[in-house]
């Protein structure tokens, strides 16, 4: 395999991030497949997600619209089985009015399979996978911050209406009991003991 000045293999996403100005994205990918949050996206949406980058950059270079309701638009007429020859061809047709080479662009277009190359080789990035206590008690703590906020933001909207004396009300609590039912029992948990007690008992009994 070849190699790259620095020692490591050459990649073609590693390229395609130089030669499209794409400075900070080989960094994003690698946050948001190794991330546990809510924010990971797989190797599958990965590529889709630096597909779009491309033609973003592209429909910029060129002088075209490029928000991101556009760009989506776009890559699908381009890239989905789904979208008729008519569709298609009226995208390919408009980039080329505009100087895209729509053949080249398309070329450049990776799989998943390319992104896990350039995570795992070009920039040794491993996925570690979290123990199913570690990630109860991470969504617990997601959770709990969600909560917190919405406590917040309603006591907050509360005050502000009672100060322009659009409500009346004086003293105020505001109390928020987020609760899980199990349907198939009726048994009723709170968030943080159902997740804890990881789902309901009486899937653990015969």
């Amino acid at each position: 395999m070849a190699k790259t000045t620095d020692g490591r293999p050459s990649n073609k996403v590693a390229r395609l991030l130089d030669e499209y100005g794409l400075d900070g994205l080989g960094a994003e990918l690698e946050a948001r497949w190794t991330d546990d949050g809510y924010e990971r996206m797989s190797l599958r949406d990965l590529a889709e997600y630096f597909n779009k980058r491309l033609l973003e950059r592209t429909l910029i270079d060129a002088g075209m619209e490029a928000l991101e309701s556009d760009v989506t638009a776009m890559y699908r007429n381009l890239t989905d089985d789904d979208v008729s020859v008519g569709v298609r061809s009226d995208t390919e047709n408009r980039l080329e009015q505009n100087g895209i080479d729509v053949d080249s662009l398309e070329r450049d277009f990776v799989t998943y399979q390319a992104i896990r190359s350039y995570l795992k080789e070009y920039r040794g990035a491993e996925y570690q996978q979290l123990s199913d206590e570690e990630k109860i008690e991470k969504d617990l703590e997601i959770i709990q911050r969600l909560l917190t906020r919405t406590l917040s933001v309603t006591e907050g909207r509360i005050e502000k209406l009672r100060e322009t004396e659009r409500i009346d009300v004086e003293e105020f609590e505001v109390l928020l009991d987020m609760q899980i039912l199990c349907q198939s029992c009726g048994t009723q948990y709170s968030a943080t003991q159902f997740l804890e007690e990881r789902g309901c008992e009486c899937q653990r009994t015969e």
